[in-house]
C-alpha cells in the first residue's frame, strides 16, 4: 500500500476534491458572533452575515452551492446564563444557492454569543 502525503489538495479547476463522487470536506463553514455587532470570527466560503433581527441572520456564500438541497447542521451558544431553555439555531425560510436563514434562540428569537453552521454540498 502507498502512502500520499500532501499540505493541500485540490481538483484541476480550483473545486473541492472528491472520492467516489463523494466531497469529503465542507462546502461552507462559518463561526460568527450573533451579539451587538454581528461578525465572522471565521469561515469558508462564507462572504458575510446579513443580521435580519433578533436572533434572525442570513448566511451568504462567496461560491454559490450547485443547487439548494445541500445539508447544514448548525450549533450555538448563548452570551448568558439564563437558563430559559435549550437553545437551538435552525435554517429557514431563504435556502437558495448563493444564501439560507437561519434563526437562533430558545422559546423565541434570541441572538446568541456563539453561532456555528456547516454545509456539505456541491458548489456550481
Amino acid at each position: 500500500m502507498s502512502t500520499v502525503k500532501a499540505n493541500d489538495l485540490m481538483k484541476v479547476d480550483g473545486g473541492i476534491p472528491t472520492v467516489k463522487s463523494q466531497q469529503l470536506i465542507p462546502t461552507a463553514w462559518v463561526n460568527f458572533n450573533g451579539t451587538s455587532t454581528v461578525a465572522i470570527r471565521d469561515s469558508e466560503n462564507v462572504s458575510s452575515i446579513t443580521d435580519s433581527g433578533t436572533g434572525n441572520y442570513r448566511v451568504n456564500f462567496s461560491t454559490n452551492m450547485a443547487n439548494a438541497n445541500y445539508c447544514i447542521t448548525t450549533a450555538v451558544q448563548e452570551a448568558t446564563a439564563l437558563n430559559n431553555g435549550a437553545y437551538f439555531a435552525n435554517p429557514f425560510a431563504v435556502v437558495s444557492t448563493s444564501q439560507f436563514g437561519l434563526w437562533c434562540g430558545a422559546t423565541s428569537g434570541y441572538d446568541c454569543a456563539w453561532v456555528f453552521a456547516t454545509v456539505m454540498g456541491g458548489q456550481a
